[in-house]
C-alpha cells in the first residue's frame, strides 16, 4: 500500500518532551501531597491529559484539581520546555522525507493543548513543515483515544483516513489512529515495551525515527 498522507503524533514521536513535562507534573503533584517517582508518574499520565485524570489526582492529593492549579502546571511546563526541549533524534529528517514523499500531505495530530503543541514545533524547527496542518485534541469534541484529531488531520490534507499512515508511540494514540481507520506504526525506542503497542493495533514497530524513510519503501513488511 502506498500511503497518500502521513500523520504524526508530537510528544515522544517528534519531540523528547515526556521526561520534561512529567518531571514538572511529578514535582507539582508532590507539592500537592502526592509524591511518586518519575517513572510512576509517566505510567499514570503518558498519553493522557492531566484533566482526564482529575479523579485520580484528587483521590491522592485530597484537593480539587482547579483551574489555578492547571495554570501553574502549564506555566512551569512551558518554561521548562522552552529551556530544555530537543527533537527526537532523526525526527526532523523523517518529517522532511514525509513531506517530500507525500507532496506536502503531512499533519501533526496531538492530544496536547495547542499552546504546548505550537511551542514545541516552533522550538524544534518542525513548524514550517506542517504549516496550518496542526491539530490538538483539546480543540475537538473528544481527544485520544477517540479518532477525532486524526479525522480532522486527514480532512485537512484531503486524504481518506484509510490512505493515511499514523506514527504514534502510546497505546492511547494508536487506538485513536486505528479508530480513525488509518494504518498505525509505532515508534518504540530500544528498551521500551512494544507489546502494549501491538495490542493497541500498531501493525509495525520501529526503533529509530531515522529509519522511517527506508521503511516507507516497504510498507507491507512486518
Amino acid at each position: 500500500m502506498k500511503f497518500e498522507a502521513i500523520l504524526f503524533d508530537c510528544d515522544g514521536v517528534l519531540v523528547d518532551s515526556e521526561p520534561i513535562t512529567h518531571g514538572v507534573l511529578r514535582d507539582l503533584l508532590a507539592e500537592s501531597g502526592w509524591n511518586m517517582p518519575i517513572d510512576e508518574c509517566m505510567r499514570h499520565f503518558i498519553g493522557r491529559t492531566v484533566r482526564s485524570q482529575a479523579a485520580l489526582i484528587e483521590a491522592h492529593t485530597g484537593q480539587p484539581l482547579t483551574n489555578e492549579w492547571m495554570t501553574t502546571f502549564y506555566a512551569r511546563r512551558d518554561a521548562q520546555l522552552h529551556a530544555r526541549l530537543q527533537p527526537i533524534e532523526g525526527a526532523l529528517a523523517a518529517v522532511r522525507a514525509a513531506h517530500a514523499l507525500t507532496g506536502g500531505r503531512i499533519a501533526c495530530a496531538s492530544g496536547a493543548d495547542r499552546g504546548k503543541l505550537l511551542l514545541q514545533l516552533g522550538k524544534t524547527g518542525l513548524a514550517e513543515w506542517f504549516g496550518a496542518h496542526v491539530f490538538s485534541g483539546h480543540d475537538l469534541p473528544r481527544t485520544k483515544p477517540f479518532p477525532d484529531v486524526y479525522l480532522a488531520a486527514a480532512r485537512s490534507v484531503s486524504v481518506p483516513p484509510t490512505r493515511c499512515l499514523v506514527i504514534e508511540d502510546t497505546p492511547t494514540g494508536i487506538q485513536a489512529g486505528v479508530a480513525a481507520g488509518a494504518t498505525v506504526w509505532a515508534y518504540c525506542p530500544p528498551g521500551a515495551d512494544g507489546e502494549p503497542l501491538r495490542q493497541a493495533g500498531a501493525v509495525r514497530l520501529f526503533a529509530r525515527m531515522a529509519d522511517l524513510p527506508d521503511l516507507w519503501s516497504t510498507p507491507q513488511a512486518g
